[in-house]
Order: C-alpha cells, then sequence, then structure tokens
C-alpha cells in the first residue's frame, strides 16, 4: 500500500511543480508584455513590408534593439491568433511603449499616413504622373491600363478625365496607386451628386457629368474664387442662347501634347471634338480635374446678361465681363494695349 502512495505522491509532487513552472513563466512573460521596449527617448520608425512573416518582423526588432526576447513575442502573437492579421507599413514606436500595445498597434495599422494632393486643374495624366513620383505609393498602373481600371470603378464613363476629385489624401506606405484613386474617385461621385442635388433650376445641362464638364472649364478659365460663378454665368447663358462658347482651354485640350504653349488664329480654326470655336455645345468630356468650387459654380451660375469676358491685363488673374460685341472688343483693345504696355516696360 505504500509502494503504492509513494508514486502516486511523486506524480502530485510532479504536477504541483509543473504548475508552479508555468505559473512563474506566464508571469514572466506578463510582465514582459507590459515592461517598456527599449526605444530611444524621441521614438523609432519601424517599417513592415507586405508579405513579411510575422517571425522576421520579431527578429528585425530584436535586431534594431527594440525587442530583447523575439521568440517570447512571436509566441505570444501566434498564440493569440494576431501574427496574421498584422498589417504593412510604417510604425512609429514612441518610447514607453510596450510590446503588448506594439502588437496592438500592428494589429489596428496604427501607421504613419503620408498624403497626396490632387490639385485643382490638373489633367489625369498629370496626376498620374505625380503619382508615380510619389516615394511611398507602389507603382501599379501604367497608361494601357486605365481601360480596364476604369470599367473596374465604374461603366458609366469611358474616359477617366474630371473623374478624381482634387483633394488631400491620406495613406500607409505601400498602397498602391489604385488605392489612391478609388479614394479620389468616389470622393468625386459623392461630390457632383450633392451639388447636382442642389443644383439651380433651368440649367441648359441634364446630367451630372455634363456640370462636370462645365466646371473643368471653368477651373480652367479662373483661379479667382469670386469670378468662378461669373465665368459659370457666361457659359451658361452661352449655351442657353446656342452661342458657341469660344473658350482656348478646349482648343488647348484637344491638340493635346503637341499644343507648345502658343495658342495661334490657325489653331482657334482647326476642328477637333474639344474646339468650341469651330463646335456647339459642350465638348465630350471634361478637360482637366475640376475642384469642388468649380463644381458648384457650373450648378449654381451668377444672374446678369453677360455673354463675353477676356484677360484684363492686370497681372492678377481677373476678366473684363462683357453684355455686348462692342463692349468686349473694346475691352480686348484695353488688354491689348495693357500688353504692350508691360512688354515696352520689361524692354
Amino acid at each position: 500500500m505504500l509502494g503504492l502512495k509513494r508514486p502516486y505522491a511523486l506524480l502530485v509532487a510532479a504536477l504541483v511543480a509543473c504548475c508552479v513552472l508555468v505559473t512563474v513563466a506566464w508571469v514572466s512573460v506578463d510582465r514582459y508584455l507590459d515592461a517598456p521596449l527599449d526605444v530611444p527617448g524621441d521614438g523609432i520608425a519601424f517599417d513592415i513590408v507586405p508579405g513579411t512573416a510575422f517571425v522576421a518582423i520579431s527578429r528585425e526588432l530584436s535586431k534594431s534593439g527594440v525587442l530583447d526576447f523575439p521568440q517570447v513575442f512571436s509566441w505570444y502573437a501566434r498564440l493569440g491568433g494576431q501574427a496574421q492579421s498584422v498589417q504593412a507599413g510604417e510604425y512609429f514606436i514612441e518610447t514607453g511603449t510596450t510590446p503588448r500595445r506594439l502588437l496592438q498597434k500592428f494589429v489596428a495599422g496604427d501607421v504613419k499616413l503620408y498624403s497626396f494632393t490632387i490639385v485643382e486643374g490638373w489633367t489625369y495624366s498629370e496626376m498620374i504622373s505625380a503619382l508615380a513620383s510619389h516615394a511611398a505609393i507602389e507603382n501599379t498602373l501604367v497608361f494601357e491600363d486605365w481601360p480596364a481600371f476604369l470599367e473596374t470603378l465604374t461603366t458609366e464613363y469611358d474616359h477617366p478625365e474630371g473623374l478624381f476629385l482634387p483633394e488631400t489624401y491620406l495613406f500607409p506606405k505601400y498602397s498602391k496607386d489604385s488605392e489612391v484613386l478609388e479614394q479620389a474617385f468616389y470622393a468625386m461621385q459623392v461630390a457632383l451628386a450633392e451639388e447636382w442635388e442642389r443644383r439651380d433650376v433651368n440649367l441648359p445641362f441634364s446630367t451630372p457629368y455634363e456640370a462636370l464638364i462645365l466646371a473643368s472649364i471653368i477651373e480652367k478659365e479662373t483661379a479667382l474664387a469670386d469670378e468662378r460663378p461669373m465665368i459659370s454665368g457666361v457659359f451658361v447663358r452661352r449655351l442657353q442662347k446656342r452661342m458657341r462658347l469660344q473658350t482656348d482651354p478646349t482648343v488647348i485640350y484637344g491638340i493635346g501634347n503637341d499644343f507648345d504653349g502658343n495658342l495661334t488664329r490657325q489653331h482657334l480654326r482647326a476642328d477637333t471634338s474639344y474646339n468650341t470655336y469651330t463646335r456647339h455645345g459642350l465638348p465630350p468630356t471634361p478637360i482637366a480635374l475640376p475642384g469642388l468650387a468649380a463644381i458648384t459654380a457650373a450648378m449654381h451660375p451668377q444672374g446678369g446678361n453677360e455673354i463675353y469676358f477676356v484677360a484684363s491685363g492686370l497681372g492678377d488673374g481677373s476678366h473684363k465681363f462683357s453684355a455686348t460685341k462692342a463692349e468686349h472688343d473694346a475691352a480686348v483693345r484695353e488688354y491689348l494695349s495693357r500688353q504692350r504696355a508691360t512688354r515696352i516696360q520689361g524692354k
């Protein structure tokens, strides 16, 4: 009987010892997970490249001197099912951060955000070039990809011009150019729909896309906020009167890459689908990426009887607006006189 009790007692003792060891180990691990990492006083940046295994992440943290026990950190993440949920990007690890909080940061994707600004009046090709030069964006699109990419966004339009709202967009490092463009596309769809719902009555166009085309022309004609509704009013009245818009930016857009900066009479006479000197109505697509202010102006043109405008020549980007051809001709002569005076003074 005593012989049976001894092995039993040894087994119980061994189990107790194991429980004690496990408890001690767990307490040690728990304390380690809540102990501050060895981070410099001003913090440290840490990159997680897409597709990196968590074991490699732990190893890299150890190499950088931040993490003392990478195996424990890796084991804890795998055991809790969090290792597969870590998000790529550039992280900033602040002083006082613990391993547990660091893992939470990795899983939450609490990354440093970069920005990309689409400038009002850019063409979509200028936007693509700027995207391609951004260091934090992964370039995946080339011009040949645009038809297929546009089809993933919408089947309503077959031309990308004007479809991306000029704003500043935030994203983590390693984001794809297509992901940034999706943000800009859907932002434009929301803005356009909201403005269309609030539009004035009796406008000479029947779809939000036509309003977008007009907005792009307004965007290219002036950078002055108080002039946008006035220019919109001129174009709306010309459309209502079946007058040609006769706006230079559309002609320039139709010329494309062949335009050398000098718009000639020959250009104005050369018929293209974008030449509003030779054709009535709006061009077939937007000619640039219009901002929200230009879109609002297209939907809410300023009233009046002006149907002409020309640059004032004052050097501030302003224009002179006229109701009659005689007034407009006088404004043109005034503009040319100022241009000649400027050239003489510059000599």
